[in-house]
């Protein structure tokens, strides 16, 4: 299943793969645990400090 959102916080708990887009290309993906504490692109970090 595929499912687009801004709600990390549901993404978090239900993902068992996290991707984050940048002007329609992909910037970032790999498990939520590794993509939520330890990102590794700058928009991705920029975002999450912003939303969480």
């Amino acid at each position: 299943m595929v499912v687009v959102t801004h709600e990390m916080g549901f993404a978090k708990e239900v993902a068992d793969r996290v991707i984050f887009m940048d002007k329609g290309y992909i910037v970032e993906e790999g498990p939520p645990a590794k993509i939520f504490n330890q990102p590794e692109n700058q928009r991705t970090r920029e975002f999450l400090a912003r939303v969480l």
